[in-house]
């Protein structure tokens, strides 16, 4: 499905509302009306009508969203009716961490490799089965998994080389926990993820409000 260029944060909400429709859906509710899902996802009841309104039409008039339908379409919308098949780089603290959170399988991402440089980790089995291999065998590996998307999760010094690594094996998704910039082709997009830069917003954030 193929939609005008969508602000980056009417997607970061989509995900928002998707997430809150799961649990609804969990809670058995069938029927939500906009200003409660609204409140639940903490915007306004318009921000979600705009949104939703750059993709069609959704909803009933009178009635609100059916949450099994909108929570489909959004999944349709945000390319999640498929398995995406994930890659962990830097089996550290925080990569092991995420390999084994359960929320990346229940929203479709699949982890079918893991490397790292540690001779102590390498060749090892990590608590899901998979295999650790050695970041030189990046590209042979993505390859034969069919990896559609790389997580970085090493030191700084060594994130840019991966990165590289990632795009050569022909991965255009990237998600970088290191904290530093990384470069890479037009082709690819890149999220990153610093864990400093959010601590320094609240850090600025209570120093003027104090």
């Amino acid at each position: 499905m193929k939609f005008a260029k969508i602000p980056m944060a009417t997607i970061t909400r989509l995900s928002v509302y998707m997430r809150t429709l799961q649990d609804l859906l969990e809670d058995d509710v069938d029927v939500i009306s906009s200003e409660r899902l609204a409140r639940l996802c903490g915007v306004n009841p318009a921000q979600i009508r705009k949104d939703l309104a750059y993709f069609g039409e959704f909803g009933v008039r009178g009635v609100g969203y059916r949450v099994g339908d909108l929570l489909g379409q959004i999944k349709d919308i945000l390319g999640l009716t498929r398995r995406w098949n994930l890659a962990m780089v830097g089996l550290g603290n925080l990569g092991s961490a995420l390999v084994r959170h359960a929320n990346f399988l229940k929203h479709g991402y699949t982890f079918t490799a893991a490397f790292d440089v540690d001779p102590q980790k390498v060749g090892k089995r990590l608590p899901n089965g998979l295999l650790i291999n050695h970041v030189n065998e990046i590209e042979e590996v993505v390859k034969d998994r069919d990896v559609n998307v790389g997580i970085i999760t090493t030191p700084a010094s060594a994130a840019q080389s991966v990165a590289n690594q990632l795009v050569l094996a022909g991965i255009n998704g990237i998600l970088n926990f290191a904290p530093v910039q990384i470069q890479v082709p037009d082709c690819c997009h890149v999220e990153n993820v610093d864990f400093t830069i959010s601590l320094d917003t609240i850090a600025y954030h209570l120093s003027v409000s104090g």
